[in-house]
């Protein structure tokens, strides 16, 4: 392979590879036709302690299944419902502050809720929440209940109530339920939920795939590998190698690369083991280590610019060094280890982001295998060109155009510092760094970028560019391509009244709703003064929110009914509206085939009258107590999202479906539904 062919096929791969690499990983789905019923995942336990001969210390323990978490009493406003003690009566004891909670917590800014403060307790240790109280009359009951909402990755429980009563006597408290009985099981439904007139929908499951957090490591892993800090060692390396026979330079080939694995992966391990995963993720999405983050991130975009140099103390590669010297498998081990330290102002900003990607996963693993991925990118080519040193001659002489690799990371550790930023200004609502400010950021930064590559603006280090080599120019249109891509954020979705967004940095950008220029589309208002439940919803397609209503709109309109069972604190639910419903087909279908009908189980508005459910004889105080009831009685779930097709004769056009990511897939399954509706009129 010709030199310069080496290096554009390498520019190529790398820098599509740091796009992904920038940009994390998400879930993979595996479909699975499991049709789970009523889920009860959180089970709890009450006791009390006396701490004084007046003072109790009520304890909440709440035993959470693996996989699934519950949420904080400290949640902002606007994310998911935070687990709550409320008291009914306490006639006889007075409260002590608030109550303190323990357990194994994961807090961060969540931007499906405009950035709203989320922090969540996981299912692998118990969560416990403590209540003082002054006990001034021990033949009194304590009584109330604690609201709380659980999720796992790929679905939601409506908020629900757990009844307590303490006692401080051998007394048993016996609550009677209070509010009017209402029974809203549904004959009709019922009747075709077992067999629908369409044999459309099924249940998926998501899983996380830690693959992919190696494969992203590996790819920082080549990246780093081309830089004037690791590139011009390979050669130096591979040489000291060869000097012996051939097999024992191959071996102490193999013997320096797995010693940088083992040198990287315990580095992983290390901060793993020092923080914890959990410490972490903490400091991935807490706004102050952001901060400190983004002003971290930009002086090391300085230095790849060329200002200034940023090194670990010579002390360390000098002591390293002179082990070395030693020779044996302890020189070679430490060989690698000076590499590591030489290399540090090159690799130091890609590492950083690998941990912190790899730790917001909140898997204690994350950080080991991120940098296995890393360290095997690395230790290969040394192993290789160490077996084959012939090799050594297809590679591109070091030079100048490491420099600009060096630039142009530079320019990227700069984009992602405001990425950092944008993470802290949704935590503190700064509303400074919105979706339009945030995209014209980076659209300079790529303009930069491009006139640096098209050879207009240098750097302290960079010498005249006489000729722009092929390399550089096609560097270049890919850069030129990604300034107009990023360009096109800012074009109007005439069909939601958004901006149409970038699917290639979703989760990176702030959400196109995150904005500051724009306004909602006006409903119409002969509907809404009908129907006064008609609304817009995900994506401003016109809704329902109250049964009764979407029911009798879709008899009088004849169209199929689309039932939404979701959430104001359902993640899966915004991911669903914000990847799939925002598609051409779907959008359209929903905002003219169907009658969307949007049932929050997670309302908060108080209800005219309490009511008690005659079937699960529970009382329901509010109107997500009511929808959460309903979907309960008539579909024997309780999860969301729930996504329902039905006729307005409230049959139903195929089987419940619950979270799932494919786009293909829903379309699929509403296809189905149509078709079946189509059919029932026939």
């Amino acid at each position: 392979m010709k030199p310069t062919h080496f290096k554009v096929a390498l520019f190529f791969l790398v820098f599509a590879g740091f796009v992904l690499f920038l940009f994390g990983t998400s879930p993979t789905v595996s479909a699975q036709n499991s049709e789970s019923g009523l889920l009860e995942p959180v089970k709890w336990k009450t006791s009390y302690e006396e701490l004084s001969n007046d003072t109790v210390q009520l304890i909440f323990t709440a035993e959470i299944d693996d996989k699934w978490n519950v949420y904080s009493q400290f949640t902002d406003e606007g994310g998911p419902v935070p687990t709550t003690i409320y008291f009914d009566s306490i006639a006889g004891a007075e409260i002590i502050g608030e109550a303190v909670e323990y357990g194994h917590k994961k807090e961060g800014p969540d931007p499906l809720f405009a950035g709203a403060n989320v922090i969540k307790y996981l299912g692998d240790e118990d969560f416990v929440m403590k209540q003082k109280v002054l006990v001034t009359d021990r033949s009194k009951f304590i009584v109330g209940a604690v609201e709380y909402m659980t999720c796992d990755d790929a679905r939601c429980l409506p908020p629900t109530f757990h009844d307590f009563s303490f006692s401080f006597t051998d007394k048993q408290f016996v609550k009677k339920l209070v509010g009017t009985p209402i029974d809203q099981t549904n004959s009709n439904i019922q009747a075709t939920l077992s067999e629908p007139i369409g044999d459309c929908g099924s249940v998926q499951e998501i899983s996380q795939n830690y693959f992919m957090t190696f494969i992203f490591g590996f790819l920082g892993g080549l990246l780093a590998l081309l830089t004037p800090c690791v590139f011009p060692m390979i050669p130096l390396t591979v040489s000291f190698f060869t000097k012996d026979t051939k097999r024992s330079g191959f071996v102490n080939g193999i013997i320096y690369g797995a010693s940088i694995i083992v040198i990287y992966v315990f580095i992983g391990l290390l901060i793993t083991i020092l923080f914890g995963a959990e410490a972490l993720n903490a400091l991935s999405v807490n706004w102050i280590a952001n901060t400190l983050f983004f002003i971290v991130f930009v002086i090391f975009a300085f230095s790849f610019f060329g200002y200034y140099e940023i090194t670990l103390p010579s002390s360390w590669s000098n002591k390293s060094d002179a082990m070395a010297d030693k020779g044996g498998l302890i020189g070679i081990f430490f060989m690698a280890f000076t590499l590591s330290i030489v290399s540090f102002s090159c690799t130091g900003p890609i590492i950083g982001s690998a941990i912190v990607q790899a730790a917001s996963t909140g898997s204690y693993l994350g950080p080991a295998i991120v940098m296995l991925g890393f360290s095997m990118a690395l230790a290969i080519p040394f192993g290789l060109f160490a077996a084959f040193p012939s090799w050594l001659n297809s590679l591109p002489r070091s030079g100048s155009w490491m420099t600009s690799v060096k630039v142009v990371l530079g320019f990227l550790e700069l984009a992602l510092a405001f990425k950092f930023l944008s993470v802290a200004d949704m935590t503190k609502h700064w509303n400074i760094l919105k979706y339009e400010p945030f995209l014209i950021i980076w659209i300079i930064i790529a303009a930069l970028m491009t006139l640096y590559l098209f050879g207009f603006i240098r750097f302290p280090h960079d010498s005249k560019l006489k000729k722009l080599k092929p390399t550089r120019l096609a560097f270049a249109g890919v850069s030129l391509a990604t300034l107009i891509y990023l360009c096109t954020g800012f074009m109007m979705n005439e069909k939601t009244g958004l901006y149409k967004g970038l699917s290639i940095f979703s989760g990176i950008l702030p959400p196109t709703s995150y904005n500051l220029w724009l306004e909602k589309p006006e409903l119409d208002p002969a509907i809404k003064a009908e129907f006064p439940s008609y609304t817009l919803c995900a994506n401003n397609i016109p809704c329902f929110k109250e049964y009764e209503e979407g029911l009798a709109y879709a008899k009088r309109v004849g169209k199929p009914i689309f039932k939404d069972f979701t959430g104001y604190g359902c993640v899966n639910c915004r991911k669903t509206e914000d990847k799939i419903w925002i598609q051409d087909e779907i959008y359209a279908a929903l905002k003219n085939d169907w009658v969307l009908l949007s049932l929050y189980c997670d309302d908060k508005k108080d209800l005219k009258e309490q009511l008690v459910s005659i079937p699960r004889q529970v009382e329901m105080k509010n109107v997500g107590n009511k929808w959460a009831d309903f979907q309960i009685v008539n579909y024997n779930k309780n999860a969301q999202p729930l996504y329902i097709m039905m006729t307005p004769d409230e049959e139903l056009l195929g089987h419940p479906r619950g979270y799932y990511e494919s786009v293909k897939d829903y379309k699929k399954f509403m296809d189905c539904g149509m078709a079946a509706f189509e059919s029932s009129k026939n």
